[in-house]
């Protein structure tokens, strides 16, 4: 998966933001299409519910398509997207409705569960590593800043590695995921971004490209394409299509 998706750890961005932006565009240059989004289509009323789901992916020859949900915690959903590219990977379709405080029960999803642990944090960089329970908060932070991933991805590969017990980690991630929160709150939260990058990750840049290539050749109608896409006006499409590089 790291030699085709060419994602080293640790390398990718100076942020796991970045790196998950850089993981969404390799997967995306190998003809996989990506959609994140924490709502029903374009109505922002209708949040989807990260405990009813957290990404789900569809296994096809021709256009294989993974889901993250943008509802999710952001600093959990770069864990969410390696492990449905693992699902890919052995071209089984699922839903993962696990949050990352549980181990699945099914065999299949805990070794995709292992799989993105050891793509984003390499268990033999933590063979090694000697963790103090008492600095837990200066170790996570510490190896998030070298592996370029969050905290909370941080946590699950040294529960992975058997750093933690399953109790021990139930209790550190309740602790970081409060912790999260309060930085968040704190920060006055996240910001809303740009209108067309948020657009092109919600529906997928592959996919974008593609209806906007064949709406411009005639192929779909113009009304089909607003839909799809969550667009209302031309002018909106137009750019849209100039800033993917179809215009």
């Amino acid at each position: 998966m790291r030699e085709v998706l060419e994602f080293s750890p640790g390398e990718r961005g100076s942020s796991w933001s970045e790196a998950f932006h850089k993981l969404v565009e390799a997967a995306d240059r190998n003809g996989i299409l990506v959609m994140v989004s924490g709502i029903v289509g374009s109505n922002t009323h209708r949040r989807l519910d990260p405990e009813e789901f957290r990404g789900f992916t569809l296994v096809d020859d021709l256009a294989p398509l993974l889901f993250v949900n943008g509802a999710d915690a952001k600093a959990a959903q770069i864990f969410t997207l390696a492990a449905e590219l693992a699902h890919i990977w052995i071209g089984e379709s699922a839903v993962s409705d696990v949050d990352m405080a549980s181990t699945p029960h099914h065999a299949v999803e805990r070794w995709c569960n292992k799989v993105a642990a050891e793509l984003l944090v390499p268990a033999c960089a933590l063979r090694s590593y000697r963790l103090e329970r008492d600095r837990i908060t200066e170790a996570l932070e510490q190896l998030a800043r070298r592996f370029k991933v969050s905290t909370l991805v941080v946590l699950r590969s040294l529960f992975e590695a058997s750093h933690l017990t399953a109790a021990q980690y139930r209790v550190e991630l309740t602790a970081e995921q409060e912790r999260i929160r309060a930085l968040v709150h704190e920060r006055g939260g996240d910001a809303g971004g740009n209108f067309y990058s948020t657009l092109s990750v919600r529906v997928g840049k592959r996919f974008a490209r593609a209806l906007i290539e064949s709406t411009l050749e005639g192929q779909t109608l113009y009304r089909d394409a607003f839909q799809m896409l969550g667009v209302r006006k031309v002018s909106t499409f137009r750019e849209l299509a100039a800033r993917l590089g179809v215009a």
